[in-house]
């Protein structure tokens, strides 16, 4: 045992400094506090409902109606317990607090890839911490956007795993590649996972044509067998996930439309100018150098008392106090997304030893990042930079699935760490010249340093400093100012000056970190410096550089107490009234919210509305085509909407509308009106009586018998006696055969109906709706939400995870057994 904490202190130590770092950073997690994360509360209202049949129950449904009618939960919070990833998840959200676990696990997976490329520890740790503290990586945390954080945390293991591979050790380097690419796959954010794999094409494609270059195609292809191996088996744990959200990614907007004039456009993903919405500028790319070169983020509250904005207006004897107000809320980010929490920063150091590096190394994995970062930038520019965006857009599988295109800079942010800790290897390798290195130190310190400077001397050569829609806002600021032209133009003029400040400034610190990465790089290269203390000055100096840029973004002041967290959803006046309702199932609209982009009503609520970016195709084009404008009351009647929440005329205070002509739960029509496509289903949804007439499709036309239930049964009647998520019970009387409607979303995948414990079939009515032929008398009848894709997908997760589990012993002992005998013959 001794012998082994000898061998592995100097990990232990760092691991140890790695915890440690996060306390610190994240002290106020360990007092109590809560991180408070927009897009987390979101989470928090759309699962309320799963939580609450959760705690009840002990599992959680797989189907919520809390947001649009009712939606499959898996891309909202569903459990895999037979995953065996979702215990290790598990167990580090439970060891470590929020966000302390995301960070460490950034931390731990770059470390693994630094140890993995045979790096020394200290160099490993300082690449490690140059990812893990990439601004991107910590303004998604402050956004909440948790699943997508967790997915870049496992970018580096997975890319461990298949260079150890590609390097010959086979078993080691496919399980731990099976590992941590199902730990991906498991974070469920198919985006990042697809722009993984991307790179990860480059880098086989690169070892391919080496293969074939130095004749060993052999062993190319015993790694390729392994690696593929390794990908069939990540794939197999996480079955369920994957089946799942690819079955529901078909029904959803992600999928084709239902819609003719729809479904001719061109792509059956999303639609272009939704996807490339937030595309990466071309001129931003100066922000992994200069944090702040286009204003950092939107509505940072940058410019305050000292600002040109705040001294323009005091001139004009606006009142202090306003006038700074007024120049707290000037946007400070003129780039071309329409908003930003923040720019991706890479570090100034780690800028300049990635130019370093790309004029030292040649082998094979600096070529790989070399094509792999162009790749990535490429496609984050999205429709600024339409000829490569628009070749994946149309022709690559599964990319016009995806929106925020910029997002792919996520994988860039690792691979500038990557190489910047190559070319310091490389320098302590001693394969190169001393004089050639000390040159090459020289290049890249004038393009590093010389793009620095005309930011501070000259900005206005490369940057305007105005935002796309610069016109539109003088145009605002003359309305502000009473058609003062004069008065807007100074505002306007004042904002560029003070943009332009906070250009300069940044770029000046940025040009120290570079003096000082240079300067210890000089150290390195002529041996006045150990190497070990070499590496950790870098360590440090990259830190401290991170560090503080992260903080304008992720600090102290975001975190809050607990109880300021339970305020948000504190309910409102109007929510206790409705919540008094005793009916076991109704919607509400909440018309006070945005209604359509916002889940908070969901957590009290069954609501019409929501939040969500994969809602279901058919009830986003009920949205598109009945909500458009003035609100189909018949829609709202169907969807069983009994409350309507609208604010007073001041839009101070909420009302209730109660809504009589609610359709219930399920209802029995006397009329189906069949339609031959979806175009018409949609166009007899917008006047008709959801009460009386079933508007069907007539595919469905085999399973409904009209010289059965064609005449109606006044008589008959129809109730909900049970309500759960995944299943709902009726009790119905009726005389004679009889059409019934259900207020449930239709989705085929899953739902079943019984009638007395015999399955029956259902059919799509009224576009959105469930409705079924339901035979005479008295009886029970269940619907059941059963996906096979769910629990199918679960028992090969299951046999996947015991495989997974048996080859890491396996690769462990292998190894184990390579090192023993390494060390008898080295004695």
């Amino acid at each position: 045992m001794s012998n082994w904490f000898k061998r592995n202190g100097v990990h232990l130590a760092i691991i140890g400094l790695f915890i440690v770092m996060c306390f610190i950073y994240f002290s106020p997690a360990l007092q109590g506090k809560i991180l408070y994360q927009g897009d987390v509360l979101q989470a928090k209202a759309m699962q309320k409902e799963i939580m609450d049949f959760k705690a009840k129950d002990g599992t959680a449904p797989l189907w919520t109606n809390s947001m649009f009618g009712g939606m499959p939960a898996y891309q909202i919070w569903a459990q895999f317990p037979k995953n065996i990833t979702t215990y290790v998840i598990t167990f580090f959200k439970t060891v470590f607090p929020n966000p302390i676990d995301v960070v460490l696990l950034y931390l731990l997976g770059a470390y693994l890839l630094f140890c993995a490329l045979r790096v020394n520890p200290w160099l490993a740790a300082a690449g490690a911490i140059a990812f893990a503290f990439s601004s991107y990586n910590f303004i998604i945390i402050e956004a909440g956007h948790s699943n997508k954080a967790l997915a870049i945390a496992f970018f580096a293991p997975v890319i461990a795993g298949v260079i150890l591979t590609f390097r010959g050790k086979h078993v080691w380097g496919a399980t731990i590649a099976a590992l941590f690419l199902a730990l991906e796959i498991r974070s469920n954010h198919i985006q990042m996972t697809y722009y993984l794999f991307l790179v990860l094409l480059i880098l086989a494609g690169i070892e391919l044509y080496h293969a074939i270059k130095t004749k060993t195609t052999k062993g190319f292809l015993k790694s390729v067998g392994f690696l593929a191996a390794s990908i069939v088996l990540s794939v197999a744990v996480n079955a369920g996930t994957l089946w799942t959200t690819y079955e529901y990614g078909q029904e959803s907007i992600r999928g084709k439309s239902n819609l003719k004039s729809e479904a001719a456009k061109p792509s059956n993903g999303l639609d272009r100018e939704y996807a490339y919405q937030w595309s990466q500028g071309v001129g931003e790319c100066i922000t992994f150098l200069v944090p702040n070169a286009y204003g950092g983020a939107s509505g940072s509250g940058a410019f305050g008392e000292d600002s040109e904005v705040a001294k323009t207006l005091l001139q004009r004897n606006v009142p202090a106090e306003q006038a700074i107000g007024f120049a707290k809320q000037m946007p400070t980010y003129w780039g071309d997304r329409p908003f930003t929490s923040g720019p991706y920063y890479f570090g100034a150091i780690v800028f300049f030893l990635f130019i370093f590096g790309l004029l030292i190394l040649k082998d094979r994995l600096a070529w790989w990042i070399f094509g792999a970062t162009l790749l990535t930038m490429f496609l984050s520019f999205g429709k600024n930079f339409p000829y490569i965006s628009d070749l994946f857009f149309n022709y690559f599988p599964f990319y016009n699935k995806f929106r925020a295109v910029e997002s792919t800079l996520a994988v860039t942010g690792l691979l500038f760490p990557i190489l910047a800790v190559l070319a310091i290897q490389e320098i302590v390798s001693g394969r190169q010249d001393v004089k050639v290195l000390v040159k090459k130190l020289k290049y890249a310190s004038f393009i590093t340093g010389g793009l620095l400077l005309i930011v501070i001397i000259v900005p206005g050569l490369l940057f305007s400093f105005k935002s796309p829609t610069h016109e539109e806002f003088i145009q605002q600021l003359t309305q502000i100012t009473g058609g003062d032209q004069g008065f807007a133009n100074a505002i306007a003029n004042a904002l560029i000056n003070d943009r332009t400040s906070l250009a300069r400034t940044d770029a000046l610190r940025s040009l120290l970190f570079v003096l000082i990465g240079a300067a210890l790089l000089w150290a390195l290269i002529k041996n006045k410096i150990n190497q070990q203390i070499a590496f950790i000055l870098f360590a440090a100096a990259i830190l401290v550089d991170m560090w503080t840029v992260d903080r304008r973004y992720l600090n102290n002041e975001k975190f809050v107490d607990e109880s300021t967290i339970n305020q948000t959803f504190q309910p409102r006046q109007v929510d206790e009234l409705i919540l008094r309702d005793p009916s076991l199932n109704y919607r509400v609209l909440d018309l006070t919210i945005n209604t359509f982009s916002s889940a908070t009503a969901s957590y009290f609520h069954k609501t019409v509305g929501g939040y969500h970016a994969a809602k279901l195709k058919r009830f986003q084009e009920v949205l598109d085509k009945q909500f458009n404008g003035a609100i189909n009351e018949d829609v709202l009647d169907m969807l069983n909407t009994k409350y309507v929440i609208t604010a007073d005329e001041k839009g101070e205070s909420q009302r209730i509308q109660n809504r009589s002509t609610a359709c219930g739960n399920a209802w029995f029509v006397s009329k189906v009106l069949y339609v031959k496509n979806a175009e018409e289903e949609m166009t007899g949804i917008s006047s008709f009586d959801p009460k009386k007439e079933a508007i069907v499709e007539e595919s469905f036309k085999p399973l409904i018998d009209l010289t059965k239930a064609g005449t109606p049964d006044l008589n008959a009647s129809i109730k909900l006696v049970d309500y759960h998520p995944d299943h709902l019970t009726y009790e119905y009387s009726a005389g004679k055969d009889m059409i019934a409607v259900f207020a449930e979303v239709w989705y085929d995948k899953g739902w079943t109906a019984y009638v007395d414990g015999e399955e029956i079939p259902h059919f799509r009515a009224n576009y959105i709706l469930r409705a079924a032929q339901l035979p005479g008398g008295n009886h029970k009848l269940e619907f059941k939400f059963e996906p096979a894709s769910y629990y199918v997908g679960e028992n090969i997760s299951l046999a996947a995870s015991i495989l997974l589990v048996g080859g890491l012993g396996f690769a462990g002992y292998q190894e184990k057994k390579k090192k023993g005998k390494s060390q008898k013959v080295k004695s």
